[in-house]
This record gives C-alpha cells, structure tokens and sequence, in this order.
C-alpha cells in the first residue's frame, strides 16, 4: 500500500456517483469506503450513516471525506431524508471534526436552486422543459450567491448540509467544499429533455471532485455549481472554473434527445391544479 497516497473516505461509494470517483480517482488516492452494503476492491466499514458510533471506526486515519451517501429513491418522503440527509450528514461532520479530518467534499445538488423553474415570468422552467423557443435568446444565470430555492424535501435537505458545512467550516476549522452536482445519469447521457440543461458527464463529476480534493488547504469553504458544457444551462459554472481551475469538457449537445419534454416534467400535479398560470402553459 503507497502511504504518500492522500487518505480518501467515500460515503455512499456503491452508488453512481461513489462508484465512478473510487473507479477513476483511485489511483490518485488511497480510498476507503462508508456504506450499508459491501464495497469490492478497498477497505469498507459496513454501517448505517445516521448511528453514530457504527460510522466512526471509518474515519480513522482519514485525511479527506467525499460524503455521498444520501437517499434518492424518493425524492419528497421527508422521514427517510431525516435519517439520511439530515442526520447522516451531521454525523459525517461530527466525524470529521473529532478526528482531525482535514477536509469534507460535500455532494450537494443542483436542485438547491430548481425552484427558480416555478416562476412562469421567469425563462428557466421553459429550458426545462425544452421548450427553448418560449425562453428567449438569453437569459440570466444564477449564480451560488443567489438565494437558494429547492424543488423537493432532497433540496431542501441538501441546503441544510451546505449550511451545516459552513457552521462547522468556521467554528472547527475544517475545510468544506460543497459541490451542487448537476444530472449524472448512468447512460452518461440525457434520455428526458429536462436533464439537458443540467447534464453533468461522467468525465466532468470525477474531474470536479478531484480538483476539490486536490485544492489548497487554504480554501476554507465554497459552494460550486457544476455541470457539462450545455447549451441550455441556466446556472453559473464560472465560479467552479475560476476557483478550482475545473473546466468540463462534455456537453448534453452532443446527444440527441428523442423525449419531447414539456411542462408536466417541470410543475408536480398539484401545481398545476392550484395554479391557474401553470394551467395556462399545460394548454
């Protein structure tokens, strides 16, 4: 085993997004794994991310954290986001803070700020429902510095984690990097129209967590927003760019898209049925 290797703990390393950083970043780091379910080829600490004490053993002689783990097959069931988003972070920095960790690489999401489509006087619910010709020629990004505005329990779990992140950023010490992940797709390509604004490659997830990891000490905390070179991207990435030196080199323009869209993919049902100018747009 290299020990001049950085020491890497991944939660959640069996998911997509886990599998792919020990895949193609494993060789750069000396990776372990945090997950319920067995992990093949590095050492692995088996355990539920919100107990406590189950977890800790995982962080010993850790020198970084890139916390995953997460519940994703709801993205609304408020008791499971509980045990995992909320909880399970909080653990993940507790951790982190009492065995001297140096830095945590937080995967948020970029549905911290996918509220901003319910506004019918704004473009963005258009980009994503691919309705392009009904968002005009241009259009403001937002930036990490607008204010945040979930889409669902997920989110609005996530804005709790980037916030807890800073509390203990700068009261601990500890570096905190929150990385809004746009849409990794097992394909490694968008299949609906509305992952074609937020697509963000295989390639450009792995290459963002490894300039987060690779960034100096000094960077104390950040949000950076990330996804592929797409032409309809409504976020700003420029900040993630500038600051890491991270630059995507894929593009959701690169792959046809045969699904349609359209706005059922953007308001949930019972928008629509309460709100008299999303019915407008549905006819």
């Amino acid at each position: 085993m290299n020990t001049d290797k950085m020491k890497v703990l991944v939660t959640g390393a069996s998911g997509l997004i886990g599998g792919l950083i020990v895949k193609h970043l494993g060789n750069r780091y000396e990776m372990s794994a945090l997950n319920r379910r067995p992990v093949e080829g590095i050492p692995c600490t088996q355990a539920d991310i919100a107990d406590f004490d189950a977890i800790l053993p995982a962080f010993e002689g850790v020198e970084m954290v890139v916390h995953l783990a997460n519940y994703l097959d709801d993205f609304s069931t408020w008791e499971k986001h509980l045990h995992a988003g909320i909880m399970g972070t909080r653990n993940v920095y507790e951790a982190a803070r009492m065995h001297g960790i140096k830095r945590v690489v937080y995967g948020s999401t970029g549905d911290t700020q996918t509220g901003y489509e319910y506004d019918t006087n704004l473009p963005y619910g258009a980009l994503a429902a691919g309705k392009y010709g009904e968002a005009g020629s241009s259009w403001k990004m937002i930036t990490h510095l607008d204010p945040v505005r979930p889409k669902s329990v997920y989110g609005a779990c996530k804005v709790f984690g980037e916030t807890l992140g800073r509390y203990y950023s700068d009261v601990f010490g500890i570096s905190i990097l929150c990385i809004r992940l746009g849409a990794v797709l097992a394909e490694d390509r968008p299949v609906k129209r509305r992952q074609v604004f937020g697509f963000l490659s295989h390639a450009d997830c792995v290459q963002v967590v490894d300039r987060c990891l690779a960034a100096p000490l000094s960077l104390q905390y950040d949000i950076f927003r990330a996804s592929s070179n797409n032409k309809y991207r409504w976020h700003d990435i420029d900040h993630t760019r500038e600051v890491l030196g991270w630059e995507p080199t894929s593009s959701a323009d690169d792959f046809e898209v045969e699904d349609e869209g359209g706005w059922n993919q953007v308001y949930p049902p019972e928008m629509v049925r309460a709100n008299p100018a999303v019915q407008n747009l549905n006819n």
